[in-house]
């Protein structure tokens, strides 16, 4: 995989996902944007997957990473939609390919490379035609995999480095509006002792632990952290689940499910304390802006893969036998992998990271003067 010799004017970014897949690859987008500074960059990515999806213009806009989109088709097996796909991408007359796409075998890539040469690009960097490229790299010490960040930055290693441990590399580059927003919207919880921020959201049920746990989740952390509010949130979708489930909450609490956009939620998420979740779009946005998780996993996919990025994160994994399924719907096993993680153990691992925060004196940070 060459990289071009000659000036590159246009770049397309290949990426199909929604706003986990797309959080996990700011730091290779940003080396691209810095290696090929003048260049214009568009994405060609899906528009929508699931209600609960939110665009990835919603994120990307105001990055300055990412300059245009062009549609992938729902129906890739449609010849009618490739085909006007093809003379879209003839006609911009891309100069190089970032294939940051997730690798589905050998014969996906070499079928993909097919097209996009026949789309006119003849410079191609990311495309995981060795067998190596196509599997996660296994750490033997921890028996975790490489996660999807450190493989994209491996593909992409010709272009220099991804630098994932810089916080600067995840910069989601927030406005001072979504900023101010962000503290509006926070308004009610002024004064309290932390902010503890949470989302049930999951576009799969096999990812999903379960309102019963939930609820009584949320019940025993608002008896052990009095004063401590909870701002949950998530796709308008999730709306009146969470209103029920906040019933459990003796405390403040905010249901900003569908209220604010996607920016600003990450400007929530970065003025709260400590995030509680599931694997999910949610989880990723709050370890990109820096506020420690805890996240609730199920074992569809090998541990390390998908977990929030960085320091300070505390992931409950259940590596069962059948780890690394896949599955959307567990259909054997009635997910035992994420519920036989406990309300108590995850309890814990709250409180204590809420504990920690308020000892180093980073709560409170809306609390009035």
């Amino acid at each position: 995989m060459r990289l071009p010799s000659h000036p590159v004017r246009r770049v397309l970014v290949f990426l199909v996902g929604s706003l986990g897949d797309t959080l996990v690859t700011l730091p290779v987008l940003r080396l691209v944007a810095a290696h090929y500074p003048d260049a214009e960059r568009r994405l060609l990515t899906n528009f929508s997957i699931s209600e609960k999806a939110a665009p990835i213009s919603a994120l990307l806009d105001g990055t300055g990473l990412i300059h245009g989109y062009i549609r992938y088709p729902a129906q890739r097996r449609d010849p009618r939609q490739l085909l006007q796909l093809a003379a879209t991408i003839r006609r911009w007359k891309p100069d190089l390919l970032v294939y940051l796409h997730e690798p589905h075998g050998l014969r996906a890539a070499y079928r993909d490379a097919a097209f996009f040469r026949a789309c006119g690009i003849r410079h191609m960097i990311g495309v995981p035609y060795r067998a190596s490229d196509q599997f996660l790299m296994l750490d033997s010490d921890s028996g975790r995999s490489e996660h999807r960040s450190e493989y994209l930055a491996r593909l992409l290693a010709q272009l220099g480095n991804a630098r994932l441990e810089d916080r600067s590399s995840w910069n989601l580059l927030l406005s001072g509006s979504e900023q101010d927003t962000a503290r509006s919207a926070l308004a009610p919880l002024l004064g309290c002792t932390g902010i503890l921020s949470a989302s049930i959201g999951s576009k799969v049920d096999v990812k999903d632990w379960g309102d019963d746990n939930w609820r009584r989740l949320l019940r025993s952390l608002s008896e052990r952290l009095p004063g401590w509010g909870l701002v949950m949130i998530g796709a308008p979708s999730e709306h009146e689940r969470t209103a029920n489930l906040l019933t459990a909450w003796r405390g403040r609490s905010l249901n900003l499910c569908g209220g604010i956009t996607l920016r600003q939620c990450a400007a929530v998420l970065e003025h709260s304390d400590v995030y509680l979740g599931h694997d999910s779009g949610p989880m990723h946005l709050a370890a990109t802006v820096g506020t420690p998780c805890v996240a609730i996993f199920s074992a569809r996919n090998p541990p390390g893969e998908w977990f929030p990025y960085g320091e300070g994160h505390t992931v409950f994994y259940k590596k069962t036998e059948c780890y690394g399924c896949r599955l959307d719907t567990c259909t054997e096993f009635a997910k035992k992998c994420i519920l036989s993680i406990s309300v108590d153990e995850v309890a814990e691992a709250v409180v204590n990271k809420a504990l920690a925060v308020t000892a180093t004196g980073r709560a409170c940070e809306l609390a009035p003067e």
